[in-house]
């Protein structure tokens, strides 16, 4: 969950994106002059000296963390694949695959499911993966301070290693495990290496494609193919230059002269990517922003203002300010098309500032009573939207940025924010971290939508198979969808740029996979 809530890169819970984004405002084009030349030696977009394939990505989500513990639950999660693997992962229909994990089967209950590891494999510094590794990298996910992934693992009871199996029982029916153990939640450390969490966080071990050979905090890794790793036949890039992105505005050029050849980008530089003859993709995702309501504090503990606010949102003027044609309006937190949308809320509060203005009235308030606070990490034009949209139902907001935002968001304290995320594999974890009682997403814990509990027992209660899963999982959606701590305002694609000579890549929602991959010109 690297960075703030911005417009353009949705964030991720206890993920605060932007003191990476500041610190790199810091460094200025100091360190892109030192940086250009550096890599430039390396030469073009074939490759290091050896000659070898050589991937030079400039991401923006540069790991704060190595540790997948701490810092595999947000965006940058798709860095930390190359490192890291994990029992499933995610195929081009956004199912759960094997990936460490050959097969899995539950019980007849569905309360415990049993994962059978590939034999043979190992970690890169040499220690085995197998069930016990497994069971180590669960168990330290719920229990370390500092892990990022506790709440997304709730429903695991106890793990048990026999072998290469790794039996984890659950406390409730949960057919979801197979979708939410994938890249994002459970990458899966060296158990030896994890021993000492500090160290692992600037030193990774895992059994993913590539091993770290070089580490400078916040600004470089270099990685070479990992020999071991599983599906090694599949990875045909040698080394990996990943590096932290400099400026929005640089990256483009980085790109054409060979700096770089694979970029995350905005929506401002999509088209200044393409007439550089640049190849630019949109990869498929589950960003969705929002305006976080607290229904514990006044104005919002009164529905009809609730309401008010909903009915005060142009989603299109979102859209066609921020993504430069590339976003699209949303009410929910999944793309149109996907499983877990709901076709049956698509319309629910439409634009409507006339009756905004009605329910105002009939909760007791006039123009100019209502003052908010809108507390934000850093500056952000969808702030700004907010703020205008709101002024002409005759809503003052003020504007407040605070650096430490992330604080009395997951506290729960604020009244009024902007938040975004980037979904989970799992649509039912998903549904959980926003609307669910002690969901992180929730500004209005432990409110929870009438309906909601019951609605999303029965997803986790239903086999991903079964034929009504889909009509199980969409009315889950639609209940959380009552609630009035969130209002959904638009979604923004992950955008890609890279050099014609890197083939199409893998079309995981929300993934970035270099299985097939390859590098023309080498």
């Amino acid at each position: 969950m690297s960075g703030r809530p911005t417009p353009r890169r949705p964030l991720d819970p206890r993920s605060p994106r932007g003191a990476g984004r500041l610190r790199l405002a810091a460094l200025g084009t100091a360190f892109v002059a030192a940086l250009v030349p550096a890599l430039s030696a390396c030469g073009g977009d074939a490759a290091g000296a050896a000659g070898n394939s050589t991937l030079k990505w400039t991401s923006s989500y540069f790991p704060t963390h190595w540790d997948p513990v701490v810092g595999g639950s947000g965006a940058q999660f798709r860095e930390l694949t190359l490192v890291y693997a994990s029992l499933t992962r995610t195929d081009d229909t956004g199912k759960a695959v094997p990936d460490l994990a050959k097969s899995w089967e539950y019980n007849d209950k569905g309360d415990q499911v049993t994962f059978h590891l590939r034999p043979g494999l190992k970690f890169s510094d040499g220690a085995p993966v197998d069930g016990a590794a497994v069971k180590a990298a669960i168990e330290r996910a719920k229990k370390q301070k500092d892990s990022a992934l506790f709440g997304d693992l709730t429903s695991i009871r106890s793990v048990e290693a026999r072998g290469l199996d790794t039996v984890i029982n659950l406390s409730q029916v949960d057919y979801q495990i197979p979708q939410l153990l994938g890249e994002r939640v459970l990458q899966i450390a060296s158990p030896k290496a994890a021993k000492s969490p500090k160290k692992l966080d600037q030193a990774p071990v895992g059994a993913g494609p590539f091993i770290v050979t070089q580490l400078v905090p916040g600004t470089k890794a270099v990685l070479k193919k990992n020999p071991d790793y599983w599906d090694a036949k599949n990875i045909h890039i040698d080394n990996v230059e990943l590096t932290s992105a400099p400026d929005a505005s640089t990256v483009v050029s980085g790109l054409q002269t060979g700096v770089y050849n694979f970029a995350d980008i905005e929506p401002s530089q999509a088209d200044a990517a393409k007439k550089a003859g640049l190849d630019v993709f949109v990869q498929p995702g589950f960003n969705a922003s929002n305006i976080s309501l607290n229904v514990n504090k006044a104005p919002f503990d009164n529905a009809k203002v609730v309401d008010a606010v909903r009915y005060a949102i142009n989603r299109k003027e979102f859209v066609d300010k921020l993504t430069f044609g590339y976003g699209e309006a949303t009410n929910q937190p999944f793309p149109k098309g996907y499983v877990a949308y709901d076709p049956q809320s698509a319309d629910n509060y439409s634009y409507d500032p006339a009756k905004s203005k009605k329910l105002l009235a009939e909760a007791g308030y006039q123009a100019g009573d209502i003052k908010l606070d809108l507390v934000i990490p850093a500056e952000d034009p969808s702030a700004e939207i907010v703020q205008s949209q709101l002024a002409k139902v005759g809503v003052t907001v003020k504007i407040k940025v605070d650096k430490n935002w992330a604080t009395p968001f997951f506290a729960k304290d604020l009244t009024f924010s902007l938040y975004g995320t980037t979904g989970r594999d799992s649509a039912a974890q998903t549904l959980t971290a926003h609307f669910g009682p002690n969901g992180p997403l929730n500004l209005s814990t432990p409110y929870e939508p009438d309906g909601f509990e019951a609605a999303i027992a029965k997803v986790r209660q239903t086999p991903l198979d079964a034929p009504d899963y889909p009509k199980v999982l969409q009315a889950a959606t639609r209940a959380g969808l009552e609630s009035k701590a969130l209002v959904f305002t638009y979604s923004s694609p992950n955008l890609i740029a890279k050099s014609k000579s890197i083939s199409d890549l893998p079309k995981n929602p929300a993934h970035i996979d270099w299985n097939g991959v390859t590098i023309a010109g080498n």
